[in-house]
């Protein structure tokens, strides 16, 4: 079953799902969608002493922490 809610964002989020959602011939929902999945991922994995980041794929060194979950 779906439920519909409403967000207020600000102007540059908006600009910014607009421009992904073009480039990526999706929706903003499904944008939306997405991001809630990676931070209710990352947050149990912060649980479970797990760290989130961007991680170059050649050295596989973290090179930047995401914090702040």
């Amino acid at each position: 079953m779906s439920k519909r809610f409403n967000v207020v964002l600000s102007d540059e989020l908006i600009a910014a799902m607009d421009q992904v959602a073009d480039k990526n011939e999706t929706s903003k929902s499904d944008i939306l969608r997405k991001a809630l999945q990676l931070y209710l991922a990352a947050k149990e994995g912060t649980k479970q002493g797990m760290k989130l980041g961007l991680v170059d794929p050649t050295t596989k060194e973290l090179k930047t922490e995401i914090t702040g979950l």
